[in-house]
């Protein structure tokens, strides 16, 4: 199985998972709150934090950026999407506040221009989020910034030919293929982690998993069934106002999961069944023949 580099950690089989704290836009347009998520994502011992980042006009139609919603943003769908989007200064803040955490950072880019903002910055990867995995423009122009820097592919709201169109278009090379499905928050019943290892097999290539569901259990289980890296959306309280807050994991969530996470790799061995050395007293008292 192929393997790549996020900065200089490796990302594959035989190495540790690479565990994301998606803050996508939990941070309410507010860098404040930006930064107390990625304290809480190095306190945890998360490898990166990924945020999003999307330039409205180019994403949104003006019908949908009209469309009446109520927020503490605005009466309007643009009034909210305008609002929860970063600009170069807080992006430089999160930057700084990042390279002092030892932490790294990423966004997933949703169009053209902000795959160009973002590759101002020193990101060790890019992201194309599932919405996006049909955008072949899109997928070409980041394949063409990234050079040999790795690209995860969320693979929700995807048929299996339209993610085996997304590899050909990206290529092999340095690329992650990450199984998700993109309900928030997404139902045990919906999550079909059997999928995990049918990629790894189908591609040869990194496998990770992408989860939106409220629990730890099925993430956990994901990496028992090979995936090197895992993403899940953090926040400091769900009840917090923001599409995306119940399907996030809070401080003791997070915790507790890279803490799972760990212990199952050290649980995992190599496969080869045999007696071990703490076993021979118990063989000694337990065993007649």
């Amino acid at each position: 199985m192929a393997e790549v580099k996020i900065h200089d950690i490796p990302v594959g089989d035989g190495h540790p998972c690479f565990v994301i704290a998606e803050i996508g836009i939990n941070h309410n347009g507010d860098i404040e709150l930006a930064k107390k998520l990625i304290d809480l994502a190095e306190a945890a011992g998360c490898n990166a934090v990924k945020f999003q980042k999307r330039t409205i006009e180019v994403v949104y139609s003006p019908e949908e950026l009209a469309k009446l919603r109520e927020s503490p943003f605005g009466a309007t769908n643009g009034d909210l999407k305008r609002a929860l989007e970063l600009g170069e200064e807080e992006y430089q803040e999160i930057d700084r506040c990042c390279h002092e955490h030892g932490i790294l950072w990423f966004a997933s880019c949703w169009d053209e221009q902000s795959v160009d903002f973002i590759n101002g910055f020193d990101v060790p990867c890019y992201k194309i989020a599932s919405p996006s995995l049909t955008d072949d423009a899109l997928l070409r122009y980041t394949r063409s910034k990234a050079g040999t820097r790795p690209i995860l592919l969320s693979t929700g709201m995807s048929e299996i030919g339209q993610i085996d169109h997304a590899v050909e278009v990206l290529g092999k090379e340095n690329l992650v293929v990450l199984h998700a499905c993109s309900t928030y928050p997404a139902y045990y019943e919906e999550l079909n982690l059997s999928v995990i290892p049918r990629l790894r097999e189908r591609y040869g290539v990194p496998v990770g998993y992408s989860g939106h569901e409220t629990g730890l259990a099925s993430t956990v289980a994901a990496v028992a069934l090979g995936a090197c890296t895992v993403e899940r959306h953090i926040t400091l309280d769900r009840s917090m106002w923001g599409s995306d807050q119940a399907a996030s994991l809070e401080p003791s969530g997070i915790t507790r999961l890279v803490r799972d996470i760990r212990l199952i790799e050290r649980s995992m061995g190599d496969g080869v069944k045999r007696v071990i050395e703490r076993e021979l007293p118990v063989i000694k008292k337990l065993r007649r023949k």
